[in-house]
This record gives structure tokens, C-alpha cells and sequence, in this order.
């Protein structure tokens, strides 16, 4: 596929994930097909999504080159999984993250799309090989995970089943860049991707020094947010390192590795996040407030913001 000739995108799903794809693909010039099993769904997708793009374009932060008038324009929604599909060269698929229910979804696809046609799932830890269990054509289907909120956050984590074609991941990394996402490509399925996993090891080692009484929960965030995050917000751990020491990556591990070696012998095991010892956490950071509001103000508003002046 070329994916500047390709037009027609079908997203699987009118959730909050569905709709920033949608927002994301029709912000690239493809006529975006929305489908809902849940009649009426994918119409109210529209109105929210036409909703968002107006204050974007009113904040100047709307993606592509398009007005939000023309990039409505390529949507269109469906409750009918068939005409849905018709057409389309590529499909998103955003549905519950519940293995047997994208199992499903994907065996009723397999019946109207080509053989061509390139199946991706937005599952953010069910590896390939599971979510694709029940289709015949492995070899067109992948993995495209998105970080929330994806119209801000351009990574989008492509893995490969143990059948997919070389093609298709190429394919799939071109429209993601042509889009203007992120795409990193792994070489093989692993249980929470890369980025869950490295997600993984700070939430555990920032529960650990909590529930050890290293450090308060307020300043284990700032350990992050005034500290680490600054600097990986622009580049990640490899090239810290490199630059980190007079002659690159090499020297610094010569410098550093007998001490990174022994602080990780002393990590310990995995600690305990839902247990009794796991409540003085939780009640300290979330007893004061209405979590969900702020945090969908919040989390807008600061990525938003961090965006904006990253262009």
C-alpha cells in the first residue's frame, strides 16, 4: 500500500479511544467510517468529535491542514459492521479490553473485509497472538497502541503477531507518520509492550519508597515531575546516558553500572498495590478531591499546554 493513494479508514468502536482516532485520521485527509454496534453511538461519536475539533481550531490546535469544517467532513457513522468495512484499506479496532469480545469483533470483520485489508487493535496489553486467535489471515493483522490522550500524545506502539507480514508493519508505521503520530516499531510481542512495561518498573519502585517510608507520595511525584520527567520529556533513557558521560553510552556504563546493578539487586519484590499496606497510599493522594474531574481537566490542560509549546 501507498497510504497517500489509500482513503478510507474504518474505526471499530465510538468510545474515547475510537474518537481520537477518528480525530487523528480524518486530520490526515482519510475519510474516517465510525462503527457502533449500539445503535446511535457512532452519530453522538460525530457531535462529540465535531465538538472538540471547533474549540481546537478555536485554540489553534488542530491537527493537519484541513479546517475543522473539512475534517468533519470525512465522517461518517455506522451500525452496520458490513458497510462499516466496505471500502476500507485499513481498520482501528476500539473496543472493550476484554480478550473474548476483540476475539469476536475481529472473526465477524474477517467475513467483509479483502484479504488485503490491514486489522489493527488499540489493545493496550493483549498480546497479538491472543486478540488475534480466531482470525485465518494473520499475517494483516497488528497491534497499534495508542498512549492516552492520543491527539496529544503522538507514540503509538506497533506490534507484530508471530504471522504478521513485514508489509504490513511498514504500512501501518507510514500512516502513522503521515498522520502525525509516533510510531515505534517492536520486534516481537511481549506482555505489556514497551512502554507499560517501563511504565511498570517506576510505578512499582514509586510504591515501594512510599510504602517503605522513604519518601511521601507528594514528592515521589515531584521525583518524577520536576526531575526525570523534564529531561524524558524530551529525550528518553539511552540518549540520557550517552550524553550523560564525556565519551557516550559506553563511558557511562564504565562510570555507572557496578552502582545501577546494585540499587536494582535491592528493589525487591513486586510490591503489594491492593492490600492493607496499599490504602495509606491511595488515601493520601485521592481523599481530598473529586479524582475523575480533575484529572480530565488536568491531564487536558497540561498536555495541551505541553504540546502547544513543544511546536
Amino acid at each position: 500500500y501507498n497510504v497517500s493513494d489509500m482513503k478510507i479508514i474504518t474505526v471499530i468502536g465510538s468510545g474515547l479511544i475510537g474518537r481520537s482516532w477518528a480525530m487523528l485520521f480524518v486530520s490526515g485527509g482519510y475519510n474516517v467510517k465510525i462503527y457502533d454496534n449500539q445503535p446511535g453511538q457512532s452519530t453522538k461519536a460525530i457531535t462529540e468529535i465535531k465538538k472538540q475539533l471547533v474549540e481546537l481550531e478555536e485554540a489553534h490546535m488542530l491537527r493537519g491542514e484541513l479546517s475543522a469544517a473539512q475534517q468533519l467532513a470525512l465522517l461518517s457513522s455506522y451500525d452496520d459492521l458490513s458497510q462499516a468495512l466496505d471500502g476500507a484499506f485499513f481498520v482501528q479496532e476500539c473496543v472493550f479490553e476484554q480478550l473474548e469480545v476483540k476475539q469476536s469483533i475481529f472473526h465477524d470483520m474477517e467475513r467483509f473485509v479483502g484479504k488485503d485489508v490491514i486489522l489493527s487493535s488499540s489493545t493496550s496489553c493483549l498480546v497479538p497472538s491472543k486478540v488475534f486467535s480466531k482470525v485465518q489471515n494473520r499475517s494483516r493483522c497488528l497491534v497499534s497502541h495508542p498512549v492516552n490522550p492520543p491527539y496529544y500524545v503522538k507514540l503509538v506502539e506497533l506490534v507484530p503477531h508471530p504471522e504478521t507480514a513485514a508489509a504490513v508493519m511498514d504500512t501501518t508505521h507510514a500512516l502513522m507518520t503521515k498522520v502525525g503520530q509516533a510510531p515505534v516499531l517492536l520486534k516481537k510481542e511481549i506482555d505489556g509492550f514497551a512502554l507499560n512495561r517501563v511504565q511498570a518498573a517506576i510505578i512499582a519502585e514509586s510504591w515501594r519508597l512510599v510504602q517503605d517510608g522513604v519518601i511521601s507520595v507528594k514528592d515521589i511525584d515531584l521525583v518524577m515531575s520536576e526531575g526525570l520527567g523534564m529531561r524524558y520529556a524530551f529525550i528518553g533513557p539511552m540518549e540520557t546516558m550517552h550524553l550523560n558521560a564525556p565519551k557516550g553510552l559506553e563511558d557511562y556504563m564504565s562510570r555507572y553500572s557496578e552502582n545501577i546493578t546494585r540499587i536494582l539487586s535491592s528493589f525487591g519484590p513486586v510490591p503489594d498495590f491492593c492490600g492493607e499496606a496499599a490504602k495509606s497510599v491511595i488515601n493520601v493522594k485521592f481523599s481530598v478531591c473529586d479524582f475523575q474531574k480533575v484529572f480530565q481537566f488536568w491531564f487536558k490542560e497540561h498536555f495541551s499546554t505541553l504540546t502547544r509549546e513543544a511546536v
